[in-house]
């Protein structure tokens, strides 16, 4: 698989050398993963979720693709071409890696949410937030 997801517990990785990301927190997140999950029908890449605080979620995209898309507010761009170092934690495939899991893992078919389709899916999710 990849190298940068650790083989036990979990590490930092910096966004924008191996992935870039795109961070969203709390119920648009938990939305967006739903609604990007279902359209894939289970394929959708990536997508790290943590337990803690804010509840963000991480969508791992290909290198250099997250910046070339405009997201809303509250949607963060995380990578090479973003302002100030970003650090995403990636959890392993297996064991215990509190506190960030998988809420979709990467496969050798799918090694990345595409850039395009989570723009897509997160301008649908905002247009039907009261």
């Amino acid at each position: 698989m990849h190298p940068w997801i650790p083989a036990s517990g979990h590490g930092l990785r910096h966004a924008g050398i191996h992935f870039d990301a795109v961070r969203i927190a709390g119920v648009l997140a938990e939305q967006v993963a739903y609604e990007l999950i279902q359209f894939t029908d289970f394929q959708a890449g990536p997508i790290v979720r943590g337990s803690t605080g804010c509840r963000y979620m991480y969508f791992l995209l290909p290198p250099q693709s997250a910046t070339a898309h405009r997201w809303p507010s509250g949607v963060r761009a995380l990578g090479r071409d973003a302002r100030g170092w970003a650090y995403v934690g990636v959890p392993a495939l297996g064991g215990l890696t509190w506190p960030l899991d998988w809420r979709s893992e990467p496969t050798p078919e799918v090694p990345f949410v595409e850039a395009g389709l989570l723009a897509e899916v997160v301008s649908r999710v905002i247009s039907h937030v009261p």
